[in-house]
């Protein structure tokens, strides 16, 4: 019994003291050396070195935060998809010397009270270019195009869950003060979650304004049922020519994107140059 244990185990026999009768080598020997004596020092004992335990978790795993898709956010995805994968975009840019816009609105504000922002002077110039260009103050209706006669333009806000957009109806009536009241009320509402569906309905045309976060140019999605959205960046100084002399100048790049379903190149490159024409002369707006 002795030798086949020991032989299945792989122990010299020759190496083992026995304690049976005479010597005689017996199976409890050969147990006593395959398990070793717990009262034998550590130092004795062979073990086997410690593997380091890796989780998985934090060894080479980015951290993240992740949060539930609110309402708002899923109806800005759905809009927003639907017409970048629904409508043909294409982009016209042009470049606006806003050397006299900011001539008109320092002495606007030197004599009134109320303090007119360029978003105020480029939501009235494009509600102007608007009722000169009819064709871009249109909506895609699916089997029909509508020109709309009324100028309702919608105001991109940023708020904590995305984007709402605002309407000033009958910009092209309005003043530059009623504009710049009517933008500061809405905003605010929209701020503080109190817009009304009907403040953000109608809408004919949008504008969007990262001028005021340091963009200097951008392109947009169109805002549906909209054929066409103006994105606006900031001014900036630059060299410029002008009368064959090279100065510092003050520009402001605008792209237009249109719904190719609706709006031609030709038309939006009109529109386009009307609207840079009253930005770089606001006394157009008087007449």
């Amino acid at each position: 019994m002795a030798k086949s244990i020991a032989k299945e185990s792989g122990i010299n026999l020759g190496q083992i003291q026995g304690s049976g009768e005479g010597g005689r080598i017996i199976k409890k020997d050969i147990l006593g050396i395959q398990t070793p004596d717990v009262n034998m020092p550590v130092s004795k004992v062979v073990q086997a070195p410690a593997q380091p335990i890796i989780s998985m978790a934090n060894a080479g795993e980015a951290a993240y935060e992740e949060k539930s898709v609110s309402q708002m956010r899923k109806t800005i995805a759905r809009r927003l998809s639907e017409s970048k994968f629904t409508a043909p975009h294409f982009y016209l840019s042009v470049e606006v010397d806003m050397e006299r816009a900011m001539e008109v609105r320092e002495q606007l504000n030197q004599q009134s009270e109320i303090r007119i922002s360029y978003n105020d002077l480029v939501i009235r110039s494009v509600a102007s270019a608007l009722k000169k260009h009819p064709v871009i103050n249109a909506s895609w209706l699916g089997d029909r195009i509508r020109y709309n006669h009324e100028v309702h333009i919608g105001v991109a806000v940023a708020v904590e869950d995305g984007l709402l957009v605002p309407v000033i109806r009958h910009a092209d009536r309005k003043t530059l003060s009623q504009i710049n009241g009517e933008v500061k009320m809405l905003a605010g509402k929209a701020k503080d979650k109190k817009l009304q569906p009907d403040e953000m309905q109608g809408n004919t045309f949008t504008i969007s304004n990262l001028g005021m976060f340091g963009i200097d140019e951008f392109t947009a999605i169109i805002n549906p049922p909209d054929a066409c959205i103006l994105a606006v960046g900031g001014i900036i100084q630059k060299p410029v020519v002008k009368n064959g002399q090279i100065v510092v100048g003050n520009t402001m790049k605008v792209t237009l994107s249109c719904d190719h379903r609706v709006v031609d190149g030709a038309s939006g490159a009109q529109f386009l140059q009307t609207l840079k024409a009253i930005l770089e002369e606001p006394l157009l707006l008087l007449k």
